[in-house]
């Protein structure tokens, strides 16, 4: 017989048992709440129905908030790395800032702590964009082109690096640190590019615009109190804009071309100049020197004709024929043909005296030769005189004519 079938007395032929009704939600609540009362330190029914007071409720609720009440102290520890710094915050407001560490703060929501990284070297891109790995740079010509002083118009890269000198002031005094760096950096960049010609920007002058817009970059930042420090720039590139890169490369060469001959014509100047001068110093040396050789040439003249003067007064014959002598000697000297005028004859004796000498030295060198050559004395070899010679007299139709 099934156990639902009339007359089985709604047995369960399963468990044995009758059919029960779902359980009581009120008596489910009731022994929920008898539970959390006994946890608690609630009253309890005793076994005998009497309710009483539950010692070990007390026991339990105070080791839970002593657990608690740790947890929370112990989550105030802290450790600051090393090249970081901490800021504590109480209520939100700055309370303090701690080195490298371990630390310890009165925990949240009292305290907080935020940790900047003050040796981080931070950077941002003007004019241009870096892509990731494998990808080409990207170019921004809003932030590029920039105007300058001789109204042209160049294209510039740069890029910042930057670091945080404050944590204070980089968490509190301005908004969003990064970004007024990047809009400080940009008015720089164009305050500095347009004080300088295109010239100055693009070649000799690339070291000192750099110099110029770290300098000027770093004050404004302190004017504003920002907590950062720029710690380098760097111009990536300085190039006039595509449209007249052809121009412009044409330009440069002129350029180049320019300074070369320039060069060349100073290294040129440089040899010639030195040497033009020594000449001129020289020239101007000699002359005068010849004219103090004629000053005193002159001068000599004087005393000796002065001399002479005080001599001839002295003794007027001796003096005029030594002075005869003097002059006939110096004339004779530089002849080599004598003629003698013989007294009381009609003919005049002819000395051919350049022959002689010209005869002689040839001997002379004949017979060094001959003793270099035989190795015997040269003093077998005799020259002729003036008297053995038959050419010193004249022929006989000279001696007899006139």
């Amino acid at each position: 017989m099934a156990w639902n079938e009339p007359g089985g007395g709604n047995k369960d032929p399963w468990g044995g048992r009758g059919d029960q009704g779902p359980p009581d939600l009120d008596e489910v609540v009731k022994k929920m709440q008898d539970k959390l009362g006994g946890l608690f330190g609630g009253a309890r029914k005793s076994g005998n129905g009497r309710q009483g007071r539950g010692g070990s409720g007390f026991k339990g609720f105070g080791l839970i908030a002593a657990l608690v009440a740790l947890v929370w102290i112990f989550s105030g520890i802290y450790i600051v790395d090393a090249g970081k710094q901490g800021v504590v915050l109480r209520f939100g407001a700055y309370a303090e800032t701690t080195a490298p560490g371990p630390h310890w703060h009165i925990p949240y929501p009292i305290e907080q702590v935020e940790i900047v990284d003050v040796e981080q070297r931070r950077f941002v891109e003007i004019g241009y964009r870096s892509g990731n790995a494998g990808q080409s740079v990207v170019a921004v010509p809003r932030e590029a082109l920039m105007l300058t002083q001789d109204e042209n118009i160049v294209n510039i890269q740069l890029a910042v690096q930057y670091q945080v000198s404050d944590p204070q002031r980089y968490l509190f005094d301005v908004r969003d640190p990064n970004v007024v760096l990047k809009q400080v950096a940009e008015s720089v960049i164009r305050e500095v590019i347009g004080k300088n010609d295109m010239d100055f920007v693009l070649k000799e002058g690339r070291a000192q615009v750099v110099a110029d817009i770290k300098t000027l970059m770093q004050k404004t930042l302190t004017s504003y109190q920002a907590g950062l420090l720029v710690s380098d720039v760097n111009l990536q590139d300085a190039q006039p804009p595509e449209e007249v890169q052809a121009a412009f490369s044409d330009a440069i060469k002129a350029r180049e071309d320019k300074e070369r001959l320039k060069n060349e014509a100073e290294a040129y100047a440089n040899d010639i100049i030195p040497k033009s001068r020594g000449a001129a110093a020289r020239q101007i040396q000699e002359a005068n020197g010849y004219k103090e050789s004629l000053i005193a040439k002159a001068e000599g003249e004087a005393s000796r004709f002065t001399q002479l003067l005080g001599e001839f007064k002295k003794a007027p014959e001796v003096t005029r024929k030594r002075l005869y002598l003097e002059t006939m000697e110096s004339v004779m000297a530089q002849t080599g043909k004598v003629l003698v005028d013989s007294k009381n004859a009609n003919n005049l004796m002819y000395l051919p005296i350049d022959q002689l000498m010209k005869q002689n030295s040839a001997m002379r060198q004949f017979s060094n030769e001959a003793g270099n050559g035989s190795g015997g004395s040269t003093s077998d070899i005799s020259t002729p005189s003036a008297s053995d010679s038959g050419s010193l007299r004249p022929p006989r139709s000279q001696r007899e004519s006139r």
